[in-house]
């Protein structure tokens, strides 16, 4: 069985030993927990004796109340612990010398879902540099990465950065948090003071699971991360934040597809079948009907798909959910000429770019989208050139 970050910090007594006598901060939120369902703060609380001081919550809160992106959360007094719990989703995204000044350790325990636009990495990274300015040694508590080591979307351009965008990385990036923060070290060239507390037998590119062990309760890191199919299928359905179609939040099953209420489901479905049938391997693809009670199309009956990768025929390595909306996406700009697509609004603060340039972190996606003369083949040259480039780059920080 999988052994998590936080499981060796409460069993592990050299660990345990070295935080003794520390002041210590823990980052986490509603699914840091360990494989016995046990909040992280609560167990290292009850199981140990470290001195914890304060705590920090990423986006969606500590608790995991805020329902929708873009919705801050505040600081407050852990009413149990009655410690102080510091937003970094709220008045500011990095934490500040005063929220840090208590602590000497950091104790980073996020469950990430594997793709660059989950605000997560970006939070890893802020906290990173956070500690290099002001001296505090920064542990990753690690945690299995849902969607496994295959790579797939364009790489961010450099200074296309944002809360979405935290580095020159593809959409599906492959990287467990711990290494991840091995690869800030190295890409901001910090002088960090950098511990993983690693994984014990988690093996990211096996069966049934590839990146999920199956032993594990699967816990929402966020309110719409609902299940591993959800996961799986984020690298794509996460652009429709940056369109006006639903990617079918207010339904029970958001992020796993994509609709609208004015669109014919079908139609779309069998030219994307004709156009690049490849890029629909490795799952289940169907037509569907649904109502949003919240949020874009609210209700109003859409028709759109849904992926299922929790099926006998799922292929890990085949499934490859960015180009299947990539090309959902360029079908419904081929039948529907004059759809207003893009969505125009502050997406995650940034107010002068689109929020689908924001997103891919480069305008190439959006261009090819509507550009006519452009085909599914001169998409798949630029994923394939990013995406072999990124493979070799990662290679020297896979710790599994």
């Amino acid at each position: 069985m999988v052994k998590l970050g936080i499981d060796q910090i409460l069993t592990d007594s050299t660990l345990l030993k070295e935080l003794n006598g520390r002041k210590i901060s823990l980052v986490a939120h509603p699914a840091a927990v360990t494989s016995q369902l046990v909040h992280s703060l609560d167990a290292l609380k009850a199981q140990t004796k470290l001195n914890i001081v304060s705590a920090f919550g990423p986006q969606h809160g500590m608790r995991g109340e805020k329902q929708d992106n873009m919705i801050e959360s505040e600081d407050y007094l852990d009413p149990k612990y009655k410690i102080p719990v510091y937003s970094l989703y709220g008045k500011t995204r990095r934490p500040t010398k005063e929220m840090l000044q208590s602590c000497d350790v950091v104790l980073f325990d996020l469950q990430d879902v594997g793709t660059r636009i989950y605000t997560f990495l970006t939070t890893l990274r802020y906290m990173c540099e956070a500690c290099v300015e002001l001296g505090k040694s920064f542990w990753i508590l690690d945690r299995p990465n849902p969607v496994g080591r295959p790579i797939e979307g364009l790489t961010l351009l450099k200074g296309h950065e944002s809360f979405v965008g935290a580095a020159e990385i593809p959409m599906r990036h492959g990287l467990t948090l711990g290494e991840a923060a091995l690869f800030f070290k190295k890409y901001l060239n910090l002088n960090l003071d950098l511990k993983i507390v690693k994984m014990e037998n988690y093996f990211p590119e096996k069966g049934s699971g590839f990146g999920w062990p199956t032993e594990l309760s699967w816990v929402n890191p966020s309110p719409n991360a609902q299940t591993l199919n959800m996961a799986r299928c984020f690298p794509g359905t996460v652009m429709i934040e940056g369109t006006t179609l639903s990617e079918m939040r207010g339904t029970t099953r958001a992020l796993e597809g994509v609709g609208a209420s004015d669109i014919d489901a079908e139609r779309i479905l069998s030219r994307m079948n004709q156009l690049a049938p490849d890029w629909l391997r490795g799952s289940i693809i169907r037509t569907i009907f649904f109502e949003p009670t919240f949020h874009k199309h609210k209700g109003l009956l859409c028709q759109g798909i849904q992926m299922h990768t929790d099926h006998p025929s799922y292929n890990h390595e085949l499934f490859r959910p960015y180009r299947v909306i990539s090309l959902f996406l360029k079908v419904v700009r081929e039948l529907y000429p004059d759809y207003v697509i893009w969505r125009d609004f502050a997406y995650e603060y940034e107010l002068e770019r689109k929020a689908i340039d924001v997103i891919h972190g480069t305008t190439q996606f959006r261009e090819w989208v509507d550009d006519p003369k452009a085909k599914p083949g001169d998409l798949e040259n630029l994923l394939s050139r990013d995406e072999k480039a990124w493979k070799e780059q990662r290679r020297e920080f896979l710790i599994y």
